[in-house]
């Protein structure tokens, strides 16, 4: 059953549904090459953390999480998502994870971006989009840059993974600066 909220070229983004937790998404976070540069894949993933987390976006107001949908195949390939939510700052931390890897490096992530930082901006009435990476995720410092993000600072050795710690790069967008 189809139930997109935004639609790409290719890919729709749909709330997050029951029924994801059954397919490969429950496996995701305990892929350790798909995790390489996020805080998952350091504990074992449950389903009962996958079930809490669901619950969870149900009865906030401070996160919106999007499955992203191959309209081709109708594949759940990713998660999206704007975090964090500050009302009164009017900002958000974005955030994405590609799960299946045969979808990555072919403009996908790139794409359903767009879509989310359009609709942060546009319809939740952002000002301000930002997120942070590894030092060592080059393929998010090169998203963040083509979506337009300035480099705003490095929170040094902010992060451990891999036996080591990892600067963390920020970055930021406001909505005169999106086109």
């Amino acid at each position: 059953m189809h139930h997109p909220f935004l639609v790409g070229e290719r890919i729709y983004l749909r709330a997050l549904e029951q029924n994801d937790l059954l397919g490969n998404y429950f496996q995701w976070f305990n892929d350790s090459e798909v995790c390489a540069f996020n805080s998952y894949a350091i504990f074992p993933n449950s389903m009962n953390k996958m079930q809490n987390y669901l619950n969870y976006l149900k009865d906030t107001n401070t996160a919106v999480v999007f499955a992203i949908i191959t309209k081709e195949k109708d594949v759940h390939i990713g998660n999206i998502s704007l975090q964090n939510i500050d009302w009164i700052a009017r900002s958000a931390e974005f955030a994405i994870i590609l799960g299946e890897k045969d979808y990555w490096r072919n403009g996908f992530g790139y794409e359903a971006s767009r879509l989310i930082i359009n609709y942060g901006f546009e319809r939740l009435n952002l000002n301000r989009i930002y997120c942070g990476t590894s030092s060592e995720n080059i393929s998010m410092q090169k998203l963040a840059e083509k979506l337009g993000m300035k480099k705003e600072g490095v929170r040094r050795s902010a992060m451990f993974k891999m036996g080591r710690c990892m600067d963390i790069i920020e970055y930021g967008l406001l909505k005169d600066e999106f086109y």
